[in-house]
């Protein structure tokens, strides 16, 4: 073996061994069009995977063996589908998937109890599976930018949720489940044909202070009628009192006060 050869072996068995101590393994704009092998050879030592902008397509089935796995970053990448063993790593906490080719989620996600947050933005995704109920640690879901028209009744059973995001879709209607949120802090969906919603949303989700629904055929006029309006407002405003008390950074849009429409 010629020295540059012994130089890479060192280098990639190095590498490996640090995976293994440190349980994170970090190959952002690798280049790789392929899952490495090596990666699914750690199997109980990885807590955290990041393949971050690749040029992956697929996702092997293998990756169920990646069991003590906390994290799982796989934005910006080709991925069509995922494997339905997915559901076999259930100590998975965070899921980002945005920026992908993705047109639907395995049903098998109603296994995966301790997620917390998943992100799938910018993908393809015609529609939510129903078992997305059984997700009832979840407290942040991001489904902007697909193609959603409606999100299903399951959805009212995450019980933990606090942030729900699905601008850029083509929802029409919210089901009445959503009322059932009480631990729902912010509500987006900007850029949809919402045309009605829940009307005691405002009144059942107790916890509400956001809700952005701008570019919609929704008036501002039948939102303020809604049962319960008065008391968001109350909270709104107490938020909104509470970021300037803080002098939180304004950003070029301002402060977002909650209401938007």
């Amino acid at each position: 073996m010629g020295s540059s050869e012994s130089k890479a072996a060192d280098s990639k068995a190095n590498r490996i061994a640090r995976w293994r101590s440190t349980g994170i393994v970090a190959l952002r704009e690798a280049k790789l069009k392929t899952f490495p092998d090596e990666v699914l050879d750690l199997d109980k030592s990885v807590r955290t995977l990041d393949l971050t902008q690749n040029k992956l397509v697929e996702i092997p089935m293998e990756i169920s063996e990646l069991v003590n796995m906390q994290r799982l970053i796989l934005a910006s990448n080709h991925i069509e589908q995922l494997p339905s063993t997915m559901g076999n790593l259930q100590s998975l906490k965070a899921m980002i998937l945005d920026g992908n080719r993705i047109t639907s989620l395995p049903d098998e996600l109603d296994e995966l109890v301790k997620l917390e947050k998943l992100s799938i933005s910018g993908n393809m995704l015609m529609s939510l599976p129903n078992t997305i109920g059984s997700l009832r640690n979840l407290a942040l879901l991001n489904v902007s930018n697909n193609k959603l028209k409606y999100l299903p009744e399951s959805i009212g059973i995450c019980s933990s949720l606090e942030e729900l995001q699905a601008n850029d879709n083509l929802i029409e209607e919210l089901p009445a489940s959503v009322c059932n949120l009480v631990q729902l802090k912010s509500l987006s969906l900007n850029n949809n044909k919402v045309n009605q919603i829940p009307p005691n949303i405002l009144k059942d989700c107790k916890a509400l202070q956001n809700f952005s629904l701008h570019d919609n055929p929704i008036s501002m006029s039948q939102f303020q009628q809604m049962d319960g309006f008065e008391e968001f407002e109350a909270r709104r405003k107490k938020k909104f009192d509470k970021q300037l008390d803080s002098n939180v950074m304004i950003g070029s849009k301002g402060l977002d006060e909650g209401v938007d429409l």
